[in-house]
């Protein structure tokens, strides 16, 4: 029997995909998140530049669910497959991006980086947002756990080995090196959509539209109306409101804690801004890939929801131990210790938030922008969080931060789970 071409009806082919997909955003992300902020953290950058700049990568994806939401759940009659046309589309742009960064100098600053690098999130969140949709429309739900742990694997793998590569390259090769290393890694991954269709029938490559399906016609206003009043009317009830508050409250303490105290690693304990790198590398990749790995297969089993709960108390636990060691004044020797205890647990949590998410996603025809709201929140708290660590640890310190995300932690642990989705 004749198989058909490589696509998303194969459970192969999706599991392979989506974690590549995802490995592509953790390249940039361990390139831009964390080799570049610990390199200009050494060099001088104070943490509210350094806020700054991690605040303005992420904005494009706080603005998802606005910007490219509605793009993909009325995208239709593309012959290489209504999703797979941006896909592929907005990678090709972000990579154009990427390109543009050895165009800024041997020693560029930190402002105009941050520039190249927010335009290339505006058109990669549009990719992540075609391949959540995909996810959404593809994966079956006895198999949620396991891509959810595919696709963080994926992305902790790539933001280890980005951080660790990259750290190394501006030290030793310089920031257009770097940049050039980016781009040459990062350009196999943005071709692979090519590789993976949406259906066997559809088209390799084609800019050209099907005609659409028979049916009536509304006009513009009109749709744009009902997909409104659908995605307002899928955000109503409590459940889809508490897992809201739940992602913006789970990356802001994140982001809240460890953007601080990473920049005191460097500039108050002198610690060298590569090993830094390296650490939190190791660090996100024993997490997001044994344990990821492991907790996927118990995500299917038992459940998202209990999974998400427990996880919830265990990363309070963690915070809780991590102000427990900065207050008895172990930060400069315990320091991989504390890295270890929030970043470890905290990597696993996303593996049965994301499934928690999908599933309170998969209602209506605007499951693409409902999806991107939950993420958004997420990485609106993650902006917020960037933006507010420097003045917060100013007035409160690491202690009394950790312990203010312990607690937070804890009460979405009690409160924030939905009873069901």
């Amino acid at each position: 029997m004749r198989r058909g071409p490589p696509s998303l009806q194969s459970s192969r082919w999706r599991l392979g995909l989506f974690t590549l997909l995802y490995l592509y955003q953790g390249l940039v992300a361990g390139f831009a998140l964390t080799a570049l902020a610990n390199h200009f953290a050494a060099a001088g950058a104070s943490t509210a530049e350094v806020g700054r700049h991690l605040a303005l990568v992420g904005l494009p994806w706080v603005l998802q669910p606005l910007l490219w939401g509605p793009v993909i759940d009325r995208a239709t009659h593309h012959r290489i497959g209504p999703r797979r046309f941006w896909l592929v589309l907005s990678l090709a742009v972000a990579q154009v991006c990427l390109a543009g960064l050895l165009l800024l100098g041997a020693e560029p600053g930190l402002t105009a980086v941050s520039a190249a690098l927010f335009l290339h999130s505006l058109a990669a969140s549009l990719a992540d947002t075609a391949t959540d949709r995909m996810i959404a429309g593809t994966v079956p739900a006895d198999e949620l756990g396991r891509t959810s742990a595919g696709t963080r694997a994926g992305f902790v793998i790539g933001s280890a080995a980005g951080a660790a590569i990259f750290a190394w390259l501006l030290t030793n090769v310089g920031f257009p090196g770097a940049a050039g290393a980016l781009l040459a890694l990062t350009l196999p991954l943005a071709l692979m959509p090519i590789l993976v269709r949406e259906n066997p029938d559809d088209r390799l490559l084609s800019l050209r539209r099907d005609a659409p399906a028979p049916g009536p016609k509304r006009g513009r206003l009109a749709e744009s109306f009902r997909f409104a009043r659908g995605l307002l009317a899928s955000f109503r009830g409590r459940d889809a409101a508490i897992l809201l508050a739940m992602c913006f409250a789970i990356d802001f303490g994140l982001a809240l804690f460890q953007v601080p105290f990473a920049v005191a690693l460097v500039q108050v304990h002198g610690w060298n801004a590569d090993d830094l790198s390296r650490l939190q590398a190791g660090l996100a990749l024993l997490g997001g890939t044994i344990g990821a790995a492991g907790l996927g297969a118990a995500v299917d089993r038992i459940g998202p929801h209990r999974a998400l709960r427990g996880l919830l108390v265990a990363c309070a636990v963690a915070f809780g131990g991590a102000g427990a060691l900065i207050g008895a004044g172990w930060e400069p020797v315990a320091g991989p210790v504390i890295l270890g205890l929030a970043s470890v647990v905290p990597a696993l949590l996303y593996v049965a938030l994301l499934p928690t998410v999908l599933l309170a996603s998969r209602t209506g025809q605007a499951s693409a922008t409902q999806f991107q709201v939950y993420m958004a929140a997420m990485n609106f708290g993650d902006v917020a969080g960037s933006a507010l660590a420097g003045p917060f640890a100013a007035v409160v310190g690491s202690t009394l931060t950790a312990g203010a995300v312990a607690a937070l932690f804890l009460a979405c642990a009690v409160r924030g789970v939905p009873a069901r989705t």
